[in-house]
């Protein structure tokens, strides 16, 4: 989005945002639901829509930042990279990866459970012991877990950022079809860093790799390691940042891209409401009203 005069919205405009919060592999949860939402506005206005098409701003945090990114990062033909459809299978192939599970003959203790009542089974006298055995072995090796935590993250996270290196190779954070905001923390200054693509159009030392981005809103404390990267510009300056997790600072990111996009409407520097045919004027929202009230509901 190029920097221009902003025009303040009439009385009944509104600036559409979709926030999307963290919680790592459950951003199952999210796309199910946009997988729904996109599915509904595609039978109003065709299947080649998406949800970049919708909204003036996306925002996630860790995992939402992840899905935030798919639904806005331009393919070769300049449409979403993803459809939101795709959201949950990625998750289902990745995560197993992401996050490879070495120890899945344990379970850690207690009773155990009876997978078609999921009532709690009374194990009988003689297994007794192999269950507090295999109890015990649990619990070893949850401490063992911790005591690795003190020297590093659970997982290396090569797999991550190999991943989406290979997705977003060249893909810098000014080039996604709809603004985004994604929130980070930096642990060498301990202050949140907040990515959006408004300060990207105007820095070069806030335009980072997409990819950048993401692996760092997605660097969960002790389960994945920091993110290192630089930017620079053209007067070869250059930015250190040392990133993690955006849930540290804001795991549900809406008020800070409310901050943002205020801030921005203050400063007069973007142009939300644009007269622009292609945009508010494919989805009129009298044929959404009309598809209420063919469910008979009042509008």
């Amino acid at each position: 989005m190029a920097s221009s005069a902003i025009t303040f919205p009439a009385k009944g405009k509104l600036i559409r945002v979709l926030s999307i919060d963290g919680g790592g592999v459950k951003g199952l949860i999210p796309g199910v639901m946009l997988e729904y939402l996109e599915s509904q506005l595609q039978e109003l206005d065709g299947e080649d829509v998406r949800l970049a098409d919708y909204f003036d701003v996306v925002t996630g945090t860790s995992t939402g930042g992840l899905i935030a990114t798919m639904i806005t990062a331009p393919n070769p033909k300049n449409r979403p990279f993803y459809a939101a459809k795709d959201i949950v299978p990625f998750y289902l192939e990745h995560c197993p990866k992401i996050f490879p599970q070495k120890n899945k003959g344990i379970r850690f203790g207690g009773p155990e459970r009876d997978p078609r009542t999921s009532m709690d089974a009374k194990p009988a006298p003689s297994s007794l012991w192999p269950s507090l055995i295999v109890g015990l072995l649990g619990m070893a090796a949850n401490v063992m877990d911790a005591v690795k935590a003190i020297n590093g993250p659970k997982y290396d996270g090569k797999y991550l950022r190999t991943l989406l290196q290979e997705f977003l190779p060249e893909t810098k954070l000014n080039q996604t079809l709809t603004p985004v905001i994604i929130p980070t923390f930096d642990i060498k200054h301990l202050q949140p860093i907040i990515f959006s693509t408004f300060e990207a159009d105007r820095d070069e030392l806030k335009n980072p790799l997409l990819s950048d981005v993401c692996i760092s809103t997605s660097a969960a404390p002790i389960f994945l390691p920091a993110h290192h990267f630089k930017t620079s510009n053209s007067k070869k300056e250059e930015r250190c940042f040392n990133l993690i997790d955006g849930g540290v600072a804001a795991n549900n990111p809406t008020l800070i891209a409310m901050s943002m996009i205020t801030r921005e409407l203050l400063m007069q520097k973007q142009r939300f409401f644009a007269s622009n045919p292609l945009d508010y004027g494919r989805f009129p929202s009298n044929i959404i009203r009309h598809r209420i009230s063919q469910r008979g509901i009042q509008v």
